[in-house]
């Protein structure tokens, strides 16, 4: 005769523990609402020079035009504009931000898209300035607008100051004369490398 085996029966909790199959973890629930909620987006204008009436340069307007390329791609993003004073670009008694952010309203950019100014002196600044600004609002991607041979500096730059954070860059055209680009791009590759060096060490 065949013996038949033992009836067995489910341990204590087993029951329970089926009586929910699929249901997410709690770390898992945390991280798909953090995946849930609506990016926010900053697009940061860097600055560029303005004359002593505060009339924005060509290489800034450009800048600028690019921001305004990039609103209309992310019509829900805020604009942050950087730029405090400097002898090389801003002599004024207001920060040069405040000559980008006139020059976007005057574009049609509603008052209420635009963050505090990152009231900067020089590329370092840009970056490190725009930190506490973008965590106060909660921003989670950045758009960094600059011009096209300023670009792999402010990359650099920008990419150290915010790890993790989802960046893109957006070049403005450079029209200027030849022997002008040319100056200004080697001034560019000495800056990166030195940066490149100082950080390193």
């Amino acid at each position: 005769m065949t013996r038949r085996p033992p009836s067995r029966q489910p341990r204590r909790g087993a029951a329970s523990r089926r009586s929910n199959p699929g249901r997410p973890s709690k770390s898992a629930t945390e991280t798909q609402r953090k995946h849930m909620q609506p990016q926010k987006t900053a697009i940061v204008v860097l600055g560029a020079p303005n004359d002593a009436a505060g009339r924005l340069s060509a290489m800034a307007v450009a800048r600028c035009r690019q921001a305004l390329c990039e609103f209309a791609r992310h019509p829900d993003a805020c604009i942050l504009p950087t730029g405090g004073w400097g002898a090389h670009f801003n002599t004024t008694d207001k920060p040069h931000g405040y000559y980008t952010r006139r020059f976007l309203q005057q574009q049609g950019i509603p008052p209420d898209r635009f963050l505090e100014c990152a009231e900067s002196s020089n590329t370092i600044q840009d970056a490190e300035l725009s930190r506490p600004i973008i965590a106060r609002h909660g921003i989670t991607a950045i758009i960094v607008v600059t011009s096209d041979f300023h670009l792999p500096r402010a990359q650099f730059l920008f990419q150290r100051a915010f790890p993790g954070m989802e960046l893109a860059f957006s070049a403005a055209r450079t029209d200027l004369p030849a022997a002008e680009l040319a100056r200004l791009q080697a001034h560019e590759t000495r800056a990166l490398a030195a940066l490149t060096q100082t950080f390193k060490s």
